[in-house]
C-alpha cells in the first residue's frame, strides 16, 4: 500500500494579475467608463481573447472601515481587446478613479467559457 500524501500544497490562485494603463481615448477625447489593462503573461490578441467576459477587482484600501474591512472592491467585466498586444478593454460598475492608474487588479478566471 502506497504512503497517503497530504495536501500541504499552496493554495490555488483564481485569478490573474492585470494593471490599469489608462482610459480609452483618442486624441482629444478621453472616455472614462472603459479602462485598458493590461494582463500578466498576454503578449498578443489571441491570448487575450481567453479572458473576454471574465470579472475584474478593483481592490483599494479605504480610511474608515464598512462591515469591519477597510477594503473596497469596484467589480467590472473585460469586454474586448485593445489592440494586437494584449491589452484588453473592461468596464466597471462605477468608473475607476484616476488614482487607479498603473496600480493592480484581479481578473477572475470566472465565468468560465471551457
Amino acid at each position: 500500500m502506497a504512503p497517503q500524501k497530504t495536501n500541504a500544497s499552496q493554495p490555488v490562485r483564481l485569478y490573474v494579475k492585470g494593471t490599469v494603463l489608462g482610459y480609452k481615448r483618442g486624441f482629444t477625447n478621453t472616455y472614462h467608463h472603459t479602462a485598458l489593462l493590461s494582463l500578466d503573461g498576454v503578449n498578443d490578441k489571441d491570448g487575450s481573447k481567453f479572458y473576454l467576459g471574465k470579472k475584474v477587482a478593483y481592490i483599494y484600501k479605504a480610511q474608515k472601515a464598512v462591515a469591519g474591512s477597510k477594503f473596497r472592491v469596484v467589480w467590472g467585466k473585460v469586454m474586448r481587446p485593445h489592440g494586437t498586444n494584449g491589452v484588453v478593454r473592461a468596464k466597471f460598475t462605477t468608473n475607476l478613479p484616476s488614482t487607479s492608474i498603473g496600480s493592480s487588479v484581479r481578473v477572475m478566471l470566472y465565468p468560465s467559457n471551457v
